[in-house]
């Protein structure tokens, strides 16, 4: 039995990604605990839709969202890594950008981390950084515990009035911009509504002449490649089969969803939790 002097300083923290789980279950909880505290991971590299959407979520919350900022970002830990792009084989951003401050955010303090794992997801929360797992931070999974699913979560934002992040239009999952867990028509997405952003991506990427070896964040495939105009045409067009294939096959489905699921079945690996809930 928990020690009740224990439980009440014990801290209630909800991490946001800035996608549409964390954000459904900061509104789900919003009146159940009162003294939540909201917590953003900014590495810098964000898309200008999930700041705008954090700014209204955190107005309709009535409270702050903590802007976490790691002390070093994005483009130090590249240098530490001599250019090497982070994949999902090397995750360094995960872990220095994400991970890390959200723990020295919490520090030794006894805290319950609320994690906007579905009720028809078959995932577990984030990794500690520490070989030892963090004894002081317990997860807590609401959805999974009042069986909550993507269904529910789409109708709990609609409700609220907040909806969904404008980038939804065009790419299923948040993180920063050039994140290479996004899929070929994300890739598209991005280059047709931010194409500065799109081009700063490319710059990233490089190339070394005399051993062939290439850092590109879409794997086999660079950016300039990817943008080739008949590449392009490709990939849309290979995007349009899959949505109408996925449609005559699941006809009551949103549209939302089958969006979804289409870029899923191009790329199903599991995206990073911290990043992408």
């Amino acid at each position: 039995m928990k020690n009740d002097s224990t439980e009440q300083n014990r801290r209630h923290i909800l991490g946001l990604s800035g996608g549409k789980d964390s954000s459904a279950l900061a509104v789900y909880m919003r009146d159940k605990v009162p003294d939540m505290e909201y917590a953003f991971c900014d590495t810098g590299k964000e898309l200008p839709e999930t700041y705008e959407f954090l700014d209204r979520l955190e107005a309709f919350l009535g409270k702050k969202v903590e802007r976490l900022n790691a002390e070093r970002e994005f483009d130090h830990w590249l240098s530490v890594f001599g250019g090497l792009l982070p994949s999902a084989q090397v995750r360094w951003c995960t872990r220095l950008l994400k991970i890390k401050p959200f723990e020295e955010f919490v520090g030794d303090d006894l805290a319950y981390n609320y994690v906007a794992i579905r009720a028809d997801e078959d995932r577990v929360g984030y990794k500690p950084l520490k070989t030892v797992a963090l004894r002081n931070i317990e997860p807590k999974y609401p959805f999974k515990e009042d069986g909550i699913t993507e269904t529910d979560v789409y109708r709990i934002l609609e409700e609220s009035g907040l909806g969904l992040p404008e980038y939804y239009k065009w790419r299923t999952r948040s993180g920063c911009y050039f994140c290479f867990y996004q899929r070929k028509a994300e890739w598209v997405g991005l280059m047709e509504n931010h194409s500065d952003l799109f081009e700063l991506a490319k710059g990233y990427e490089k190339f070394n002449e005399e051993t062939g070896e290439r850092f590109t964040w879409s794997q086999g495939e660079s950016l300039v490649e990817l943008s080739d105009t008949e590449r392009i045409k490709q990939i849309k067009e290979n995007y349009r089969k899959a949505i109408e294939r996925t449609k005559a096959s699941q006809p009551n489905r949103r549209l939302l969803e089958i969006f979804g699921d289409v870029l899923d079945d191009e790329d199903n690996e599991e995206p990073c939790l911290i990043c992408h809930k």
